[in-house]
């Protein structure tokens, strides 16, 4: 198969691309490139628009910053496309490349892998709305929806935030609280042991500013169907025996698919890299949330009443 910088099409799809660019206003045209590629003549083709470039592996990405583009590495290999040109969304708006409400053209693989075949707009407040609203009613688990939104959004906040300015990598695991118990031991220090369960309940704003400050602790939250945190400082016993997790994701993440494998719980890990927020249920990844996104959101819209005339 010939190289996509020397495949007929591909000349006509980036020229084609820029001009769609112009046309509607968008801030930068985005190559999902899976191959090297010309530079120079995707510098000469877009003619002072903005290109960046975005591929799973290094070598595909060699010369792009010397070339006066900008260039981002993905680590999405063998997902659909459609993660990828989000993950890549994601990258760029994270390196600053892009502002959050950018519209970028992309040109991609759409149809057949290694032929750029495919341009779309993309409006990231649009695309990157979509991801985090994906609906927690898809999970078949008995944990009732409102905890699994008071879990996730404390998640989430602690992979934004951290703590003082430092990242910070922490585990709950919801539901089939005595399994999970059974399945896992204290470090020695738990810092919820001895509080009554409505001091400890993740419905109460003061409860969950205080998670997120032990949240640094090792080992894991342990967290009831009705919000309740059963335990703290957990650590999981749970076989990893037939289970796999991603390149380069850590023993939080292995501990999570064990457990959810193991159990009929969720578990909500946050990698202390880079905040990403991922959900485990049969020992697998079943959700991912990215940490500069905005919260999620668990109503469709909020109605404010337009002010009195008077």
């Amino acid at each position: 198969m010939a190289p996509a910088s020397r495949q007929p099409q591909w000349e006509q799809l980036l020229d084609e691309a820029v001009r769609l660019c112009v046309a509607t206003g968008s801030d930068a045209v985005l190559v999902l490139a899976e191959e090297p590629l010309d530079w120079q003549q995707i510098r000469d083709i877009a003619a002072g628009m903005p290109v960046l470039v975005a591929a799973d592996d290094e070598a595909h990405l060699a010369g792009a910053a010397e070339g006066g583009l900008s260039k981002v590495l993905l680590d999405v290999a063998g997902l659909p496309v459609q993660e990828r040109l989000a993950q890549a969304l994601l990258e760029c708006v994270a390196a600053e490349l892009i502002p959050p409400q950018a519209q970028v053209v992309a040109v991609y693989s759409g149809f057949e892998a290694g032929t750029i075949d495919s341009v779309s707009v993309l409006k990231l407040e649009e695309h990157l709305g979509q991801l985090t609203s994906r609906d927690l009613r898809n999970l078949e688990t008995k944990v009732p929806l409102e905890t699994l939104k008071l879990v996730v959004d404390v998640a989430v906040e602690i992979g934004r935030e951290g703590r003082e300015g430092k990242p910070v990598g922490t585990l709950f695991v919801v539901g089939d609280t005595r399994k999970v118990l059974q399945s896992s031991h204290s470090t020695g220090f738990d810092p919820v042991r001895g509080y009554a369960r409505g001091e400890r309940n993740l419905s109460d704003p003061r409860v969950r500013e205080g998670i997120k400050e032990i949240a640094q602790l090792d080992g894991a939250f342990i967290v009831g169907p009705d919000g309740t945190v059963e335990a703290a400082a957990r650590y999981i016993d749970a076989s990893a025996e037939n289970v796999s997790v991603a390149k380069g994701l850590g023993a939080r993440h292995w501990a999570a698919a064990a457990i959810t494998r193991r159990t009929r719980s969720v578990a909500v890990a946050v990698s202390e890299t880079n905040g990403t927020v991922r959900l485990f249920q049969n020992g697998e990844v079943v959700l991912r949330i990215e940490p500069f996104r905005r919260a999620m959101k668990w109503k469709d819209f909020e109605y404010e009443p337009p002010a009195s005339s008077d």
